[in-house]
């Protein structure tokens, strides 16, 4: 059998983690009484206070809002996932807010993090546009569900303990902006504006994932490996701060929800959310936060070494983008080599960026993701996504989307010598099963059957 090759994994090269730099800043962390005496204890709901800080530092200095991100707008997390859990907990109701409205195809694991909030199947797919979200299937759903809810005399929060810092909302949207996990999509600035106007409307929650952010480089093959110290779109949450005036209320319609993942190490376990003011304390008094203290509190003086010294920002300069936009070049080659001369499609992007760990290929007639996902891993030790696990589930709703036509290829965990052999064993894979059978109107369902 060939060498397994994971094209799949969503996970950072482990040669690419700085554990040097984690070390020594943990050491320094663990030797000096004025860190690792508050390190170790609870720690305040907000998180602690200096990562809080250098963070608003950094992201000033990366975003470029109008005006310094402050430290009060930050609340330090366990991590995206964690983090997502706490804000369902903190301002949704169950019993009241409608749907979770999710990008489709979706980063699929958040799904099981809306079922266990109490929103099973009560998740909507929201298809992508060439701007990155279709605003008007979006907003003939929540006009749909605002009806449904009037007639059922849902028009209260049922949720009537006293919490001055909680806001429930109507509705929540999930999506990953910038680099969406797994079409790789950049939602547009306008579409942006428009989300944010719609969301304001119709009380949405708007939470984007911008887990991927500084992980980005030019579209152009051509670019040079010089990265970008810049974002190149401004985030949701920046645009609800100063759009036509600012927030219509004290929490805001747009958050950030942010991780040390993909940067420094899954295993750290320590994240950020960005709102208003009012919306960062208002997470912090999570349930499990008030009780146990901040999430990573011991992590977090460890990754604000990182911050405060400049270590974090020089890896990523001179390692992680570069390497990054490497392997995506060499991807790219192997799929325009071995891929595209089968009617394999990278969608297009009027973007001049592109960043992330992912890549979206739409399939040719005559062929489907799961069968070939199965077919490349029995046949050439392969693993790829099948477009059919980015779907949102228990999406009932009519027109939901099963992405069939569609896998994702991950660059951002095989060693960089398989990434082109890979992406040719896929090529093997798809060249065995277009030929084997003549094309026809019934094809792709002659093949339906191979996975039972």
């Amino acid at each position: 059998m060939a060498t397994p090759i994971d094209l799949f994994r969503g996970w950072p090269n482990p040669a690419l983690l700085p554990v040097e730099s984690i070390a020594k800043a943990s050491s320094v962390a663990l030797s000096t009484p004025s860190i690792f005496q508050p390190g170790l204890q609870y720690g305040p709901d907000e998180g602690y206070e200096p990562l809080r800080q250098h963070l608003a530092e950094w992201l000033t200095s990366f975003y470029r809002p109008k005006d310094p991100i402050s430290a009060a707008r930050i609340c330090v997390t366990g991590g995206a996932s964690q983090n997502l859990a706490c804000v369902l907990q903190v301002f949704t109701d169950a019993a009241y807010t409608r749907n979770i409205w999710v990008v489709a195809p979706t980063y699929y694991l958040a799904c099981r993090i809306f079922d266990d909030a109490g929103f099973m199947h009560r998740l909507r797919g929201v298809p992508e546009d060439a701007e990155g979200i279709d605003l008007d299937c979006l907003e003939r759903g929540l006009q749909e569900a605002e009806a449904k809810a009037s007639a059922e005399g849902n028009t209260q929060p049922r949720y009537t303990l006293p919490r001055p810092w909680s806001k429930i909302y109507k509705h929540v949207l999930y999506l990953t902006s910038t680099f969406a996990n797994p079409s790789t999509k950049v939602v547009s600035v306008r579409r942006r504006e428009q989300v944010i106007r719609l969301a304001r409307r119709y009380d949405v929650l708007v939470i984007s994932d911008d887990v991927y952010d500084f992980l980005q480089w030019p579209s152009d093959m051509s670019a040079s490996n010089s990265p970008s110290d810049t974002a190149a779109v401004p985030r949701l949450v920046d645009i609800d701060r100063y759009l036509d005036g600012g927030p219509i209320d004290d929490f805001g319609n747009a958050m950030s929800n942010g991780s040390f993942s993909k940067l420094a190490g899954p295993g750290l376990r320590t994240g950020w959310a960005e709102g208003t003011d009012r919306f960062a304390y208002g997470l912090s008094q999570t349930g499990s936060s008030r009780s146990g203290g901040a999430p990573s509190q011991l992590t977090a003086t460890f990754v604000d070494q990182l911050l405060s010294t400049g270590t974090l920002q020089r890896h990523l300069s001179s390692k992680l983008v570069p390497t990054y936009q490497m392997r995506y070049k060499e991807v790219m080659r192997a799929i325009n080599t071995h891929l595209v001369p089968l009617g394999f499609r990278v969608p297009a992007s009027a973007q001049p960026i592109v960043g992330g760990f992912f890549i979206w290929l739409d399939l040719p007639t005559g062929l489907t993701g799961s069968v070939l996902a199965d077919r490349a891993a029995a046949e050439e030790n392969v693993r790829i996504g099948s477009g059919t696990l980015f779907q949102v589930e228990g999406d009932c709703s009519e027109g939901r989307q099963d992405f069939e036509g569609s896998i994702r290829l991950s660059f951002g965990w095989e060693e960089f010598d398989l990434l082109s052999e890979g992406v040719e064993r896929v090529g093997k894979a798809a060249h065995r099963i277009l030929n084997s059978r003549p094309r026809s109107a019934h094809f792709v369902d002659d093949y339906s059957n191979l996975n039972d």
